[in-house]
């Protein structure tokens, strides 16, 4: 059973910034991985994903270039760095997984293309 655990969310200050860890067991294999935040009153939104191979990655157009996404398959964990952080950006911060490892055919920016989720981390950005 594939399990994610999300931590790294605190509050902080805006123009701070934060990496999130998403780690993954239940097994080694590489999965396609993407973060989704949902703040109070709002839907869940695509923030970033990476490939399983970590070979291209996929940002919200909020992002404007302060996020990055990586993983570490030695780790089982993909990271979300955010710089730069705004109020905007207070939120519940999940990550997500497809059902299958390896390449995957479907869109990384749709939620519902994922399997497994985390239960999330919050993010608090202070003004």
């Amino acid at each position: 059973q594939v399990k994610l655990v999300e931590s790294g969310g605190k509050q902080v200050q805006a123009g701070d910034s934060l990496k999130l860890s998403c780690t993954k067991t239940g097994t080694f294999s590489a999965h396609a991985t993407g973060w989704f935040r949902q703040a109070p009153g709002k839907e869940r939104e695509f923030v970033a994903a990476v490939t399983w191979n970590g070979r291209q990655d996929y940002f919200a157009d909020f992002v404007q270039g302060r996020f990055t996404i990586s993983r570490d398959d030695v780790k089982n964990t993909v990271y979300l760095q955010m710089h730069r952080l705004k109020p905007d950006d207070q939120a519940v911060y999940y990550c997500a997984t497809p059902l299958h490892t390896g390449p995957f055919p479907g869109n990384l920016l749709n939620e519902h293309e994922y399997h497994y989720w985390g239960q999330g981390t919050q993010i608090i950005v202070s003004s």
